[in-house]
């Protein structure tokens, strides 16, 4: 069979990371999560104290880091200068500076490569903000995933609620607020690739939602 490259955009809380790891395991396919990338540098920038807007020292930062991901048994993880750090890149302190850090251009660059190398071998499905429309403009199948905004925060609650202590409209203004950075940005904007395959979850279960996406990945 064909070996794809596989991409799945979309907003916080859409479901993507969920929807990515069942499609991916459904296909026999590498699950790529590449916010947890961008959540990786977002955590060096914050222990070594870097304002989240400082080209220069972002890259700088960035020239110094080696970022790796690993596969657990529970699923992928993120290593940064041979450290786990997997479970401290999920807080919410730790999402909005990723939003910040991801806007600025020196560390996108930084990233592109490392991604584009991941994706040479295909049979992988990765997950993220641009890869259908920076990344991988050339992927098989394009996938944008979309939830109402009431959905996409009651969801993110019920993920995170056993880590933080935010409550649920602290984290819909949350993601209100990462909509705003996302889609406004001046350097890859969150928005559907034009040949992309627009996917509303509102209404749909994870099963339903994988199963319409490998319905339309074998009409390819």
């Amino acid at each position: 069979m064909k070996k794809l490259l596989i991409t799945i955009d979309g907003p916080a809380g859409a479901g993507k990371t969920t929807v990515s790891r069942a499609l991916a395991d459904r296909l026999g396919y590498r699950y790529i999560d590449t916010g947890a990338l961008y959540r990786g540098v977002a955590l060096a920038a914050q222990v070594r104290g870097i304002d989240p807007k400082n080209d220069h020292d972002l890259k700088m930062l960035c020239s110094g880091l080696d970022l790796n991901l690993v596969q657990h048994a529970d699923g992928l993880g993120l290593c940064l200068d041979g450290e786990d750090i997997s479970d401290r890149i999920r807080t919410p302190e730790i999402t909005m500076l990723a939003s910040a850090i991801s806007a600025q251009p020196v560390v996108r660059e930084f990233l592109l490569d490392l991604q584009k190398d991941l994706g040479k071998e295909k049979a992988a499905v990765f997950e993220g903000r641009d890869m259908g429309t920076v990344v991988f403009p050339e992927a098989d199948v394009k996938f944008f995933l979309d939830a109402s905004p009431g959905t996409r925060a009651r969801r993110r609650y019920a993920e995170q609620k056993s880590k933080s202590s935010q409550t649920l409209d602290e984290v819909e203004r949350d993601i209100q607020r990462r909509d705003r950075n996302d889609s406004t940005r001046d350097v890859a904007p969150l928005k559907p690739a034009t040949d992309a395959i627009v996917i509303d979850s509102t209404e749909m279960k994870v099963d339903e939602v994988v199963d319409y996406m490998v319905s339309q990945i074998e009409n390819q």
